[in-house]
């Protein structure tokens, strides 16, 4: 099997690239490795991969890159790449949203159609139900997005479906919830949770933490992707991808502070625009497609979190 991971440096592509490799896969990976946050984080994530003569990274953006080439001799692309948070996406950042989320996914489309890809996996969003009351949430419910990142990526999911069944490309959706875990990007809140703990700092939290996440280990999710890879669906499926670990934002706080071993020091602040209070989904499709289901239930996926960043850090 050779898969291209986009977004190859990222928090989940990074770890999907190391499993792959593992699986004795052949393994190009693609990365603009853009300052939404360092480079430097981005090329540690690949330090492994970066040795192993499996593994070719391409620097390049979606957007300019002869696509084409890159996908010569490529069996599966699982898209990982695009502009990330929603905080983000409103305003004068809209751009950038629409740029790397929408027109680069289209662009890899065309090529995927053009060299006859065996299979397409995107990384799409919960974001995209926006403030629904459906609980759990199943793919049927109607997409709502309240924020332009949400947009964005039910925009670029939308373009996913249209190519399978206009062309017939053999495509997955899996639409993630919260993902966490060891490289998660150092903006996301349990990144930045961990980090305060083990620092002793503020956690600034937007609103009064009474919000719920469905939380998704990142190792959970790339079983997800390889499952998708490979296995015998129709195309155009949609599948939810979440950790059925459905907590506030509390609750979130007192387990950090249990993985970390200190108390988390909170300030709280207002809502954030695109904030939506709850989501929690079904994965039954997700088990009847893949034979998928979550494995990494919240405190194990804290602890292993903290022990990376700990390390990371350099402190006891």
């Amino acid at each position: 099997m050779h898969i291209l991971v986009t977004g190859a440096a990222g928090f989940v592509g990074s770890n999907l690239v190391d499993h792959c490799l593992t699986l004795g896969w052949k393994v190009t990976g693609v990365d603009a490795l853009t300052d939404y946050y360092s480079e430097s984080i981005k090329r540690a994530n690949l330090s492994d991969a970066m040795m192993n003569p499996r593994f070719k990274l391409i620097e390049a953006d979606l957007c300019t890159a002869d696509l084409v080439g890159v996908l010569d001799g490529v069996d599966v692309v699982s898209h990982q790449a695009g502009q990330p948070g929603v905080r983000g996406s409103w305003a004068e950042g809209f751009h950038e949203y629409l740029e790397w989320n929408v027109h680069g996914t289209q662009r890899l489309l065309e090529a995927s159609v053009q060299v006859g890809l065996q299979r397409f996996v995107y990384a799409s969003s919960s974001s995209l139900y926006g403030a629904t009351t459906t609980f759990p949430t199943t793919e049927a419910t109607l997409p709502a997005p309240r924020s332009p990142y949400g947009v964005t990526k039910l925009a670029a999911e939308h373009l996913v479906n249209l190519y399978a069944a206009n062309y017939g490309l053999s495509t997955v959706a899996l639409r993630y919830f919260t993902v966490y875990g060891p490289r998660q990007r150092p903006d996301m809140a349990t990144h930045r949770l961990i980090e305060c703990g083990l620092m002793g700092s503020q956690f600034n939290l937007f609103g009064t933490g009474e919000a719920v996440r469905d939380f998704t280990y990142v190792g959970d999710v790339v079983t997800a992707n390889v499952l998708a890879a490979q296995a015998d669906t129709t195309a155009g499926t949609v599948l939810n991808i979440a950790g059925g670990s459905s907590v506030s934002m509390n609750e979130l706080i007192e387990q950090a502070g249990v993985a970390v071993g200190a108390p988390i020091d909170v300030v709280r602040t207002e809502a954030a625009r695109g904030d939506v209070p709850k989501t929690q989904a079904s994965t039954d499709a997700a088990r009847v497609a893949l034979g998928w289901s979550p494995q990494v239930q919240l405190p194990e996926g804290l602890r292993r979190q903290a022990a990376m960043i700990r390390s990371r850090l350099d402190v006891e």
